[in-house]
């Protein structure tokens, strides 16, 4: 048997920094032992035993036959682990006919023989010729094939007994080489086509194969094997198995191997993802069904959400704003929420802080974080002039992901689907994934408003996704260990030793839009809007501005909140709020679009509308669609939909009918409601100035509701 072991003595060779040098020479001292060398040369060479063996400088020249690490025979696990089953037990069957052989026994051991063992045939005093053939006569097989089992089992073990055939090989049809390449090519011309059927492609290869090298050049394999070789191929190439969408991004995958971003702490990237939100929701306006869109922002580290927004129909670079700044300024937690859900004001977990109780106030959402790099994608929304310019005055970094790539944000997606299954699915008005899991008719489901549907969306968020542990949590020092986000943000508080926080609370102001107009006697016109307040300097005051228009001052604009606008005084960097001049009768946050709608609905009525006309027409209706009480609500909704809301099961809407946001649109509170607690508007911005300069031109979601006037 050959042996991994060399002996070290006199006459050793060596490859000694590329020379060929023998041991002439060893010696033990105090320092330890050591080896004299001579060279090809006569030259004397003295070194420690310990340098010669382990250096890389030296490598041993064994005399006889071993083990290397160069040997072209794999080594034993990986030649056993290619065996399937019945190939193992054969290898182990020949391996205990050869330890007969050799020892009289099957085991190897006299200790463990059996009740026949050993037989007279193969005893140890019988020559080893003559046992090699009394085995051969015993198992039908020739002496050669006896001999060739006993050398490979004493060189290699149970591992020589095994077939030198590889599985590839053993499943390898005999195909000729040009045929598999032409087939591969075909198949990976329709990685981006629709699927063909096997059948196709074995055609359009033959056809190929035929035209390439020739008639009768290349043999033709039979129907059955070339669907057996495209059944192996397909592991390489996918195109029949999977779907077309599937296939493409498989296609496309790098070469190289997967990398990706690896959060350290919290707050160093936030993700910001827009999905279509697979359920259906009332438009408080129209009472038409509507789909919407759901904008998160996520911190990588701890898999918290730290800004939700749900738009009907598309995301604005406004949505996108708003989300960005509830990282900076969380949204209150809601007044009937667990004591779990809710962060404590200034964002610091509830096991750091000495005295829980003296939290003041309601708590909020999400914690408050200030993201170092932002990961989002190409789409216009996130790219927009306006929110790249306020990251680079917060200093935020902007990482946009690869196209068509979606695992660059994969936490992000991966909480889309766990709002899907967990909670959209039990909701109704739900629509499904896809088209071919969509219901017959989801959207006269529809029940709640998007107000609503938000709520329910951020409260779950806060109930159950952040105290929920999750698989991808985990610390490298406990890997056993799954966390929650809230605990890991906890961990990664501690781990880091600090938390980028909001520096100064009115920086929220700069993630608006900026309008530039002129002061007037009446105040400052925006949008054929009047707004007045103290704070505005005297009219006619040289601004000291370089603005687009002629002596014209900044002022922020929120367009989902136009009863009011800020300004910001020069001389005393103090932010003041300017009043709509028919705010007061409005008394609720009003969009730009509700009043673009107004004005609509105002102009197709009388003959000379204004705005205070038209709000209040628009309020009179809102009133009258949207309803204050829930005899209101009920009537409301028994008009706009053709049947009632879907049942809901209970095993999988238990949790989720908990919530105090669900049981409050679904009118099961036991005790009288309590009046709404309007939350302070979003302070957001846009930059994109085609979506307001022209509002009556505009074909949006709102202008079929002139319908039904």
């Amino acid at each position: 048997m050959s042996r991994a072991a060399a002996r070290v003595g006199v006459g050793t060779r060596f490859r000694y920094d590329g020379e060929s040098v023998e041991v002439v020479e060893m010696a033990a001292t105090t320092a330890g032992n050591e080896v004299v060398l001579k060279d090809g040369h006569g030259r004397l060479l003295r070194l420690s035993l310990k340098e010669l063996l382990f250096s890389d400088r030296a490598a041993i020249s064994p005399g006889g036959p071993g083990p290397s690490a160069d040997d072209e025979v794999e080594i034993a696990s990986v030649i056993l682990g290619q065996l399937d089953t019945e190939e193992r037990q054969k290898v182990l069957e020949r391996a205990g006919h050869v330890r007969e052989v050799l020892t009289g026994f099957r085991s190897g051991n006299g200790e463990l023989a059996a009740d026949d063992e050993p037989k007279a045939a193969y005893a140890t005093a019988m020559p080893m010729e003559a046992r090699k053939a009394a085995k051969a006569a015993e198992l039908g097989v020739t002496a050669r094939t006896i001999e060739r089992w006993v050398a490979g089992f004493l060189q290699h073990g149970e591992a020589g007994l095994a077939s030198k055939r590889t599985r590839s090989e053993r499943s390898q049809t005999s195909v000729d080489e040009r045929w598999v390449e032409t087939a591969v090519e075909v198949m990976v011309e329709h990685a981006d086509q629709s699927r063909p059927s096997r059948t196709m492609v074995i055609d359009w290869t033959r056809a190929r194969v035929i035209a390439r090298f020739g008639e009768g050049v290349v043999p033709q394999p039979s129907r059955a094997t070339a669907f057996r070789l495209l059944e192996e191929l397909e592991r390489q190439h996918p195109l029949f198995r999977l779907s077309t969408k599937r296939n493409r991004d498989i296609a496309d995958r790098p070469k190289g191997p997967y990398g990706k971003l690896r959060p350290t702490r919290p707050g160093e990237y936030l993700l910001m993802d827009s999905t279509r939100l697979d359920v259906f929701a009332f438009d408080p306006l129209t009472l038409k069904w509507v789909q919407a869109e759901l904008t998160v922002a996520m911190d990588w580290y701890t898999r918290c959400i730290t800004g939700i927004r749900l738009t009907p129909v598309s995301t604005k670079a406004v949505d996108v704003s708003a989300v960005l700044f509830q990282a900076f300024r969380p949204r209150p937690a809601g007044r009937d929420w667990p004591r779990h859900a809710v962060w404590p004001e200034h964002g610091i977990p509830r096991t750091v802080l000495v005295d829980v109780e003296g939290a003041t106030g309601p708590g909020l959402a999400s914690p408050p974080l200030v993201p170092e790099t932002l990961v989002v994608d190409h789409g216009k929304v996130y790219v927009s002039e306006h929110l790249t310019s306020v990251c680079r005055r917060m200093g935020i970094s902007i990482q946009p992901a690869r196209l068509r790539t979606g695992r660059d944000k994969g936490p992000v997606e991966r909480y889309f689907r766990t709002l899907r299954e967990g909670l959209l699915q039990v909701l109704p008005g739900y629509k499904g994934p896809d088209i071919h899991s969509r219901g017959e008719s989801p959207e006269d489901d529809a029940f709640f408003f998007l107000d609503e549907l938000e709520a329910i969306i951020r409260e779950w968020t806060a109930v159950v996704y952040h105290c929920r542990p999750h698989s991808s949590l985990v610390d490298s020092g406990l890997p056993g260990l799954r966390m929650s986000p809230a605990k890991m943000f906890e961990h990664g508080m501690a781990r880091a030793g600090y938390i980028e926080v909001p520096r100064d609370p009115d920086l929220a102001y700069e993630f608006l839009k900026t309008e530039w107009r002129t002061i007037q006697h009446y105040g400052v016109e925006i949008g054929r809007r009047r707004y007045s307040g103290p704070g505005l300097p005297d009219p006619g005051a040289q601004s000291p501005y370089d603005s687009p228009t002629k002596n014209g001052w900044p002022f922020q604009v929120d367009p989902d909140d136009i009863t009011r606008i800020y300004f910001r005084n020069p001389d005393t960097r103090a932010w003041h709020t300017l009043t709509w001049e028919h705010a007061p009768s409005a008394e609720m946050p009003l969009s730009e679009d509700a009043l673009t709608f107004a004005r609509q609905l105002a102009a197709s009525k009388y003959r000379f509308p204004d705005d205070r006309l038209a709000v209040a027409d628009l309020l009179e209706r809102w009133n009258l669609g949207l309803g204050t009480t829930i005899a209101e609500r009920r009537m409301a909704l028994r008009l706009s939909r053709e049947q009632a809301a879907i049942e809901l099961p209970e095993s999988d809407a238990e949790s989720v009918v908990s919530l105090p946001s669900v049981r409050k649109a679904l009118c099961q509170d036991g005790g009288p409601a309590e009046p709404e607690v309007q939350e302070p508007a979003v302070e957001t911005g846009d930059d994109d100035e085609a979506d307001f300069d022209d509002h009556l031109d505009e074909d949006d979601f709102y202008a079929d509701a002139l319908e039904d006037v």
